[in-house]
């Protein structure tokens, strides 16, 4: 049975699944109450979560998802790599 190389390392795998739990958390913290017609001004709108923090977040969260996806990979995974695509 032949061994699957994936692009990416274990490392970069769980960065990614981080950065996306940081975008997620960032977008829910957005989230709240909108100032509608019927229930009137809604102050909540320029809370410092929702205007600060939360993009904040958010934008940590893009930035270590690129981070993940250009963390290289240990120089013996790319060795094994190499040497598999020789051999095909």
């Amino acid at each position: 049975m032949e061994k699957i190389n994936f692009a990416f390392g274990q490392k970069n795998y769980i960065i990614c699944i981080v950065a996306i739990v940081l975008i997620i958390l960032g977008f829910v913290l957005m989230t709240g109450p909108a100032s509608t017609i019927e229930h009137g001004f809604e102050p909540d709108i320029f809370s410092t979560r929702r205007i600060t923090v939360a993009p904040m977040i958010s934008f940590f969260g893009f930035l270590l998802m690129i981070v993940g996806i250009l963390f290289p990979r240990p120089k013996g995974a790319k060795d094994e790599l190499a040497s598999d695509q020789k051999k095909n």
